[in-house]
């Protein structure tokens, strides 16, 4: 899919347009946070999902898995 966006002003600042069909895809609305990261292509990523935080939560996800009978037992 390729969309052509536009910046507009904004107050003192410049705004990124979405159309409808960039924000069905990315399942957002207005008020909606967005995540721009870098790829490994040199260009950026847009998600809706925070990319720091599921790194986090994976590697937290692993750890309870690998200690899962010391955290059983601390638990009792």
């Amino acid at each position: 899919m390729v969309l052509e966006l536009k910046l507009r002003k904004v107050g003192n600042s410049i705004g990124l347009v979405l159309p409808k069909e960039a924000l069905a895809h990315l399942n957002a609305g207005e008020g909606d946070a967005l995540f721009l990261t870098d790829s490994t292509d040199g260009g950026f990523r847009l998600t809706v999902g925070n990319p720091e935080f599921a790194y986090k939560l994976k590697l937290a996800e692993g750890l309870s898995r690998r200690y899962r009978n010391a955290l059983k037992e601390l638990a009792q």
